[in-house]
């Protein structure tokens, strides 16, 4: 019986889609007598959270008292944009918690669960933990590791080229796939290429939808060569971008932009400064140098890549191609292989 209410909590969080932005997406179900009687789901970051969504939404307060919550994400104890659920649940008289997963946060870790025990309600964690995990896959990986959770994207010719010359832009996948990787940019805080990328494509690095929380735009520019902000597209849009470089700054930023300046330009010290700023997942989209450099520091968790069906032969710039050795072979298991209209997509991600 608690599985079935906790996948109907479960479907509710997915409702909130990616307007939670930092906040995690959950889904909550009040119960009685095996009854749903009242549901909530958290719709959008600053807002208010499930379980208070669904005691407010209750018609009639008063079966609330000895009811069953079924919440798919550790109720929270602290105040935030919102004040603690945990709080409303005792105020409301429910009298057992069902929670799917735990949350990673430490501001609220095992101490939600604490709270309401210690108030006399029954409390059962860990109810269909995977399905509820796996809302929020960034978020968990985040506060688990304390560092945010990368993606290398690639784009390759089935001769595993990514252009056909060095600084030279070159369509690679069709248009369908095209919209794919605006689409699925919206899923990431930040997206992060190298100046390489800039100089050669000149793009906007932004979904095609627009978003109240787009993701920030972040190039690694060791020798500022983008510090020319009147010259690319990129900065001509208001969303936030992060430039980090070793060179001093010419000329007055554009309020959207800040400068990062920094001597140490290793990824893994790059990763760290970005993942101290809250950023819980990273998009890389390259180039080939960067993400050669990403690979050399074993800083990433998945790839993914389009296969064009076309061949560029030459003097074609190849994947993953940089300066250095890799350490060890990395080895990556296959997580899905779909065609997105003429090409293939393929997930891959590290053995664990």
């Amino acid at each position: 019986m608690d599985e079935r209410f906790m996948k109907k909590a479960i479907e509710l969080a997915k409702k909130g889609g990616r307007n939670t932005y930092r906040n995690p997406r959950v889904g909550a179900v009040i119960v009685k007598n095996n009854r749903i009687i009242a549901t909530g789901y958290h719709a959008k970051f600053g807002e208010k959270h499930a379980e208070r969504m669904a005691i407010d939404h209750c018609a009639h307060p008063e079966e609330l008292h000895d009811s069953t919550l079924y919440v798919t994400l550790e109720p929270c104890t602290h105040y935030g944009k919102q004040p603690p659920c945990v709080q409303a649940i005792i105020d409301s008289g429910i009298k057992r918690v069902v929670i799917g997963q735990l949350d990673p946060n430490p501001i609220v870790a095992h101490k939600g669960a604490a709270i309401l025990k210690a108030h006399q309600i029954d409390v059962k964690i860990n109810c269909l933990t995977s399905e509820a995990e796996s809302l929020n896959k960034h978020y968990n990986y985040f506060y688990r590791h304390k560092k945010p959770y990368i993606v290398l994207k690639q784009a390759l010719s089935l001769d595993g080229k990514i252009a056909a010359e060095q600084g030279k832009r070159t369509a690679i996948t069709g248009k369908r796939a095209n919209q794919f990787v605006h689409e699925e940019r919206l899923g990431y805080q930040a997206i992060l290429v190298g100046s390489g990328t800039v100089l050669a494509d000149n793009p906007i690095l932004l979904p095609s939808e627009n978003s109240d929380y787009p993701p920030i735009r972040i190039i690694l520019d060791r020798s500022g060569k983008t510090l020319h902000f009147e010259a690319f597209k990129l900065f001509e849009h208001p969303e936030p971008i992060w430039i980090f470089t070793r060179s001093a700054l010419q000329e007055e930023a554009p309020d959207h932009v800040r400068i990062i300046q920094t001597d140490d330009f290793s990824i893994p010290k790059i990763v760290d400064d970005i993942g101290q700023q809250g950023v819980q997942s990273i998009y890389v989209e390259g180039g080939a140098q960067i993400h050669h450099e990403f690979l050399q520091a074993h800083c990433y968790e998945e790839v993914i890549t389009y296969i064009a069906p076309k061949l560029i032969g030459g003097i074609g710039l190849s994947a993953f191609s940089g300066n250095g050795m890799i350490d060890r072979e990395t080895n990556l298991t296959f997580k899905s292989i779909e065609r997105v209209g003429e090409d293939l997509r393929i997930v891959s991600e590290k053995v664990k």
